[in-house]
């Protein structure tokens, strides 16, 4: 089952976190394999800037989610109306040219959307 959910609030870091968590737990518990993708854009894009992340203590979560093949897009519109360099970003994060231009290209894609 392919997934991507939409975080674009900051506050709900830990709510896609633990959905995503979730998910994947029943997964293993099912022996349902799931593609997982969390798209951030807006204000969000911050929650993956590396000292962001660390001083909210979801680096480790976020790096454990990664090794499990969920992928991180981050919205390059978003960094740069926040002025971010690529630099800043947590290592496993990938850039995307346009947030909602992957959240529609993934949902054409059979993609399930969902947003926390």
């Amino acid at each position: 089952m392919k997934v991507i959910y939409h975080i674009d609030e900051s506050e709900k870091w830990n709510m896609v976190l633990d959905n995503v968590t979730n998910m994947l737990n029943y997964g293993a518990e099912n022996n349902t394999a799931f593609e997982i993708e969390i798209v951030a854009n807006g204000i969000a894009v911050t929650g993956l800037f590396r000292q962001e992340a660390k001083e909210a203590n979801r680096y480790a979560r976020m790096e454990e989610l990664h090794t499990k093949k969920v992928i991180f897009a981050v919205c390059n519109n978003a960094l740069k109306k926040f002025a971010a360099q690529n630099t800043v970003l947590c290592p496993f994060a990938t850039v995307v040219p346009a947030g909602v231009v992957e959240l529609a290209k993934k949902q054409e894609e059979g993609y399930s959307y969902i947003k926390p």
